[in-house]
């Protein structure tokens, strides 16, 4: 595993074998059933993957971003939902790490490494969809505390997770809106409802929740950090990893999709010789792992960039964009390799199938990385690296 240390290197492989020990065995039933996978969160806890991104004092285990990412393929080989699972609460991880106040490092932290506090992030709106910038939850102030009124909708994690990053709006007058954002930490109580799980085609198990703020008060403690108006440049920076993550989701789709294609062609058998021997079908199997290593060296390349502290927000999308749509690709690829049986829910390939297209709209759709990395163009005056 190129750029990784030998104890990164280990984590990895400890994380694949306990894919291949715990989660394969387990996936299907679990989304088929719709079930909260439970057991396989709680041994997550016990491998520290909730704690990869928070370092000594508060953690003790963490990583760099490519190892980070590479971790998150591997759960998402085993059972998309799994990276699902982690993938909010190490986005709200790092914006406390990076913009929280001492305090807020000291109470958070340590229990969101051992995962004894889960953590997810609020931000789109029923009608907001990615224009964060017009979103309707207000935090008026009072004294010494903020209410709050609004609602957000596709929030993973919402009933399991104590600790919520809401993206709200402070000062609803500022010019520009941007500028009137807010992050506030806050955890349930009076005033707090969870109002529906959202039917979903694919990414089972993981409840994706509409959450509504009636009066709901949260002590002024609970800004991130120490100013008002700082939350959509943060969010910004958090959503690099955020989209990082979710490319490293589509990775692990369309790996486990090609790995039952490429087995599945070696097994079946059509004109006296196994299907990967025909061209069309060794033409598919080259284009998918072609397709998806490219895509695995864009993930790596943002995430080395990330870690590097420079802008990352145009190779983040890059990554997202062209992983995403390169897991779409494969999963259908591979449905075309088993043939009927690709159409049968007694194959994983239908579930990969139904997962791919979370991550071409989920962390801003491919439509607004395409704007970003138009606008990074424009704005750099140059493609040299």
């Amino acid at each position: 595993m190129e750029g990784l240390n030998e104890e990164e290197q280990a984590i990895v492989e400890m994380v694949r074998d306990f894919v291949n020990r715990e989660v394969k065995p387990v996936a299907q039933e679990l989304d088929h059933t719709n079930t909260y996978p439970e057991k396989l969160i709680e041994q997550m806890k016990q491998l520290g993957v909730f704690g990869l991104a928070i370092p000594e004092p508060w953690g003790e285990a963490r990583v760099s971003t490519p190892c980070y990412a590479l971790v998150t393929e591997e759960l998402a080989r085993g059972w998309m939902s799994l990276a699902g699972a982690m993938g909010g609460h190490t986005v709200v991880a790092k914006l406390i790490l990076d913009y929280g106040t001492q305090e807020q490092k000291d109470t958070y932290l340590p229990r969101m490494a051992t995962g004894e506090l889960r953590a997810t992030m609020a931000l789109t709106e029923p009608g907001g969809g990615s224009d964060l910038q017009a979103m309707r939850t207000f935090a008026s102030s009072a004294g010494d505390e903020y209410v709050i009124n609004g609602s957000k909708t596709w929030i993973t994690n919402a009933r399991t997770a104590e600790l919520i990053a809401l993206l709200c709006k402070t000062d609803p007058a500022a010019t520009p809106a941007h500028k009137g954002i807010s992050i506030l930490l806050v955890e349930k109580g009076p005033g707090f409802s969870l109002s529906r799980d959202l039917p979903k085609l694919g990414y089972k198990g993981v409840e994706s929740c509409e959450i509504a703020f009636d009066d709901f008060r949260v002590p002024k403690s609970s800004l991130l950090g120490e100013r008002e108006g700082q939350g959509f440049a943060q969010m910004m920076r958090g959503l690099e990893i955020g989209r990082i993550q979710v490319a490293s989701r589509a990775l692990g789709v369309g790996r486990a999709a090609l790995e039952d294609a490429l087995r599945y062609s070696q097994e079946r058998e059509s004109f006296g010789k196994p299907i990967w021997k025909h061209q069309s079908i060794g033409n598919y199997l080259a284009d998918m792992a072609t397709k998806l290593t490219a895509a695995r060296q864009l993930v790596l390349y943002a995430s080395r960039r990330f870690d590097a502290g420079e802008r990352a927000d145009m190779e983040a999308g890059m990554a997202k964009l062209f992983a995403s749509e390169t897991a779409m690709q494969i999963a259908l690829d591979a449905i075309r390799i088993h043939g009927g049986y690709g159409y049968s829910t007694e194959f994983d390939v239908e579930r990969y199938f139904r997962d791919a297209p979370l991550m071409i709209v989920g962390e801003g759709t491919n439509e607004i990385q395409r704007n970003v990395i138009a606008r990074q163009l424009v704005s750099r005056g140059t493609v040299a690296p």
